[in-house]
């Protein structure tokens, strides 16, 4: 349903020097940077598949869902969505699919949502049945006629979010780009969205594609990952398979108050588990990381009931909190230097 062949896409950034003797400079530079945002990634998303498009700020995510999504067009390599190409045949992969992008908007800001809904409607030519059974299982799941005669501008962050995910769901897209689909909603309503989401695709066979930093969002609606690192995939497979790549777990636990400070609990843990990653967790707690090959989390439990009164452990199957931190904290590419022509 969608596939990447060999696909880069690189930006030629003016280089700027500092000062005002370097700004002055700077007018009449041919020099660039050149900026490798996605470099020679190849992949395959079957249809019906929910995936998790995952990687640090600046790793080349956006970049790509514009990619796919026609907005972009690669600079090396081809994309496919539908068996389209989606920047020579805009019009017709518009029809098939269906975008979020959180700090964006397909609504129509003067208009009160539901008759930018009827707009969208036309744009679409969704049948009149589609349409019914849409709207209602939008005001069912999300809340949708709550938000009444309001325009989309006066909408607070969450409310004009739920709207563009039922925009986006509208015309029964084929497949459903996400990019930060929950920012801004509270607990109850971002569960809400997953639940549609996962609705939808096991009604309709919708292939989803989500890019989040919500690990709830990645867990609650996705089977697969993608993970990207400085703009080339480094590993694909199902949710399974990337947690069993996890070389650093967790033991979370907490100790009677009183018993030792913070700074001695730390200094034990320290002495007594070589090779470990101590840090301060909410509520008093303490988060123990530790590498999968010198320890075990029996051995790491071991040593904390040997030293403290434990009033709770909190030991999770698989350390997926602790991975995607691993992967956000990741630097983007250094940008290489061209002069003109390049």
């Amino acid at each position: 349903m969608i596939v990447a062949e060999h696909v880069s896409k690189h930006f030629k950034r003016h280089r700027r020097e500092p000062g005002l003797r370097g700004s002055l400079r700077t007018m009449f530079s041919s020099q660039y940077d050149l900026v490798r945002a996605v470099d020679d990634v190849s992949f395959e998303v079957p249809a019906g598949v929910k995936i998790a498009y995952i990687g640090a700020n600046g790793a080349g995510k956006s970049t790509t869902i514009k990619l796919l999504t026609g907005i972009m067009r690669p600079t090396t390599g081809q994309v496919r969505v539908d068996g389209l190409d989606p920047h020579r045949r805009r019009v017709e992969v518009a029809h098939r699919i269906g975008v979020v992008f959180g700090q964006r908007s397909q609504l129509w800001w003067d208009l009160p949502v539901l008759d930018s809904f009827r707009v969208l409607r036309h744009i679409y030519e969704v049948p009149r049945a589609v349409y019914d059974r849409n709207m209602r299982l939008f005001r069912d799941r999300l809340d949708l006629g709550a938000l009444g005669n309001t325009p989309v501008r006066q909408l607070s962050l969450g409310q004009r979010m739920r709207a563009e995910i039922a925009a986006s769901l509208l015309h029964d897209p084929a497949v459903l780009f996400l990019d930060e689909p929950t920012i801004g909603l509270d607990l109850v309503l971002k569960q809400a969205v997953r639940d549609l989401i996962n609705h939808v695709n096991a009604e309709l066979g919708t292939t989803v594609m989500l890019t989040s930093h919500d690990i709830g969002d990645i867990t609650g609606i996705c089977d697969q990952a993608l993970v990207v690192d400085r703009g080339a995939i480094v590993h694909q497979g199902t949710m399974r398979e990337l947690l069993r790549s996890v070389d650093t777990r967790a033991v979370t636990f907490e100790y009677a108050a009183g018993s030792v400070t913070e700074a001695e609990a730390l200094q034990i843990i320290a002495a007594e588990l070589p090779d470990v990653r101590a840090i301060p967790a909410e509520s008093g707690r303490i988060r123990v990381e530790y590498p999968v090959e010198r320890w075990s989390a029996r051995q790491v439990i071991a040593v904390l009931l040997n030293r403290f009164d434990l009033t709770d452990v909190l030991v999770p199957d698989a350390d997926l909190e602790t991975l995607l931190r691993r992967i956000y904290a990741g630097s983007p590419a250094e940008p290489v230097s061209v002069g003109d022509g390049a």
